[in-house]
């Protein structure tokens, strides 16, 4: 490589790193907590619930559950269903309309066994949701979640031409050597290169994922325009007379339909994932690549007869196989944990990137290592004044 095209992917590198890494360091340090939500997040216990209840025993009814929900919270109403994938437990959130932002939800949430109100701390409320909304949109909707895209989009930048860079500036080093008869400033850089080539892959995946998944609201926009339009124009509504079926008989059918698939979420009519004469049904298998994939289905609200199913869409699954990448939440505890210590390596390498730039620092005078070697490794902030 020439000193030029050095120069210039050390510009390049410089400053798509300056723009991106405050905000790079932000979503590190709020990831680092969302990891572990199942962990640390407001779920429910099933403490009250006898373990020894039959293993035949049927599910008790949701449409009880809703008229609970409903009392508790007069002219409310239920715009969806959250079952939980890996315990029987449902989520009922309450709203004064069908299209309520969900950060307004008020949640009851009920044992599936038994029809048990269960005690849970609101989902919309606490630290956890602080931490998930400063990652997801910075409490600034869907401009929040697209300007942290565009962060992304400068950061995978930022990624590429540390790895260019990398070769040039450390091929008299062996791999992993810190120097320490050097300056403080010396010993940063060289565990900066080295933190940030060792976490490179990692940081790439958690980047592109996390750029994908600020795509979630175009996506859910294209999927409504297009494929829930097609499913519903497969069978008008038999009835129009705001007759509503009952939604454990819609449940059977749905169940009956698609066997080998659980029921994760259902939407009623008026919400956006549904129409105004249909329920909204999304499915997911029981591997650990199916449960994270969608398949729609689609009922007649008023007979609870399924007029469609469909699988999702290829951009859609898309959205759905980078989310469990991007938190590390697929392969359970040991996985997690791997995730966190590489956040935590990463969340260095860009303090440290920081800390190699920061224009208030002198340097040594005639420390020509630190001017040679600088704008190595991904990530990297540090690049020379």
């Amino acid at each position: 490589m020439t000193p030029r095209s050095v120069r210039r992917w050390a510009w390049v590198h410089r400053w798509s790193s300056l723009v991106c890494t405050v905000f790079a360091l932000l979503l590190c340090l709020t990831g680092l907590p969302l990891v572990f939500h199942d962990e640390l997040g407001p779920n429910p216990t099933l403490a009250d619930v006898p373990p020894d209840l039959p293993p035949d025993l049927p599910p008790a009814s949701v449409d009880a559950m809703i008229a609970q929900a409903l009392a508790a919270r007069p002219g409310h109403v239920v715009p969806y269903l959250f079952f939980d994938r890996d315990r029987p437990i449902v989520k009922v959130p309450t709203a004064p309309s069908m299209t309520t932002e969900p950060s307004s939800f008020h949640y009851r949430v009920f044992d599936t066994r038994t029809g048990a109100a269960l005690d849970a701390a609101q989902p919309n409320e606490g630290f956890m949701y602080v931490m998930l909304r400063l990652h997801v949109d910075l409490f600034a909707g869907v401009p929040g979640t697209l300007f942290l895209g565009g962060m992304g989009l400068l950061l995978v930048v930022a990624i590429v031409s540390g790895v260019v860079l990398y070769g040039p500036f450390t091929r008299r080093l062996d791999f992993g050597t810190v120097r320490r008869d050097g300056s403080r400033r010396l010993k940063w850089l060289d565990l900066h290169n080295l933190l940030g080539i060792v976490t490179l892959a990692w940081f790439a995946v958690v980047t592109l994922t996390g750029v994908i998944n600020t795509l979630a609201a175009p996506i859910e926009l294209a999927w409504q325009a297009g494929q829930l339009v097609e499913m519903a124009a497969q069978a008008k509504p038999l009835r129009s007379d705001g007759e509503r079926a009952s939604v454990d008989a819609l449940l059977r059918n749905v169940r009956d339909a698609v066997p080998d698939m659980a029921v994760t979420t259902v939407a009623f009519p008026g919400t956006p994932f549904s129409t105004d004469a249909h329920v909204a049904i999304f499915l997911t298998g029981d591997t650990p690549i199916t449960s994270r994939i969608l398949k729609p289905a689609l009922a007649d609200a008023a007979t609870g007869r399924v007029v469609a199913v469909r699988d999702m869409p290829w951009y859609a699954t898309m959205l759905f196989m980078s989310q469990p990448l991007h938190f590390g939440d697929y392969g359970g505890l040991p996985l997690k944990i791997l995730w966190a210590l590489l956040d935590v390596a990463t969340i260095v390498v860009l303090a440290s990137g920081l800390y190699l730039w920061w224009p208030g620092r002198r340097r040594v005078p005639g420390d020509a290592a630190v001017r040679l070697d600088r704008a190595a490794g991904p990530a990297r902030v540090e690049v020379g004044r």
